[in-house]
């Protein structure tokens, strides 16, 4: 068979893909996982003891916004780097950004608060449970994220797995933060953040493997 004929062969079956493909892909996976790890937290720990309370308190939004924040910028990144000719689009400056308000942030409610309370607004009573927890609870979304980008054409696979992990593991501290009834700023600066780059190092070490096409 002589060249061309090969190449006509293998593009005459061809269809259009169609406009919104990705976006559909990335929906259709990400959101179940996200449900599915939502689902896992409530059957496994449960709403925080105190909710009616706690939804009254800054502090729980803040801590709610800081991850939702991570996670929505992780995967608006996928999103673009799912693309051969995609880019992160500035994420890890965003990211950057995100975690310097969290930290000024922590660092205010510390300066406030009195000084026999610095224990508590850093290690909590959770911080050796809380990177498993968090690890756990983005694992789905993690695999969920994989299985789009496995279906799409990312080229620098170390970096998108990198990003991939990020931004599961910023949508599991989301979903945690449901249970965790720490109301430190510090605490959720250094102990949610470990986790979510623990998910990074994670993806970045998976991703040339995984995603390889």
């Amino acid at each position: 068979m002589q060249t061309d004929d090969l190449i006509d062969g293998l593009a005459s079956n061809l269809a259009p893909v169609p406009r919104h493909a990705l976006r559909t892909r990335f929906l259709v996976n990400l959101v179940p996982a996200l449900c599915l790890s939502l689902v896992l937290m409530v059957t496994v720990l449960g709403f925080r003891f105190d909710m009616p309370n706690a939804l009254m308190l800054p502090e729980f939004w803040i801590k709610s916004a800081y991850n939702a924040a991570l996670a929505v910028l992780g995967f608006v990144a996928l999103y673009r780097m799912a693309r051969p000719d995609g880019s992160d689009g500035g994420y890890f400056t965003a990211a950057g950004t995100v975690f310097a308000i969290m930290g000024l942030i922590a660092a205010t409610q510390i300066w406030i608060e009195p000084s026999d309370q610095y224990s508590k607004l850093v290690m909590g009573s959770s911080a050796l449970d809380c990177p498993f927890l968090i690890f756990g609870f983005s694992l789905p979304i993690l695999i969920a994220a994989i299985r789009v980008l496995r279906r799409s054409a990312p080229t620098d696979l170390r970096r998108t797995g990198l990003v991939t992990g990020l931004a599961a593991g910023a949508a599991g501290a989301w979903v945690y933060s449901w249970f965790c009834d720490e109301n430190g700023m510090a605490f959720v600066l250094i102990w949610y953040t470990l986790s979510i780059v623990l998910l990074g190092a994670l993806g970045a070490l998976i991703g040339p493997r995984l995603l390889r096409w």
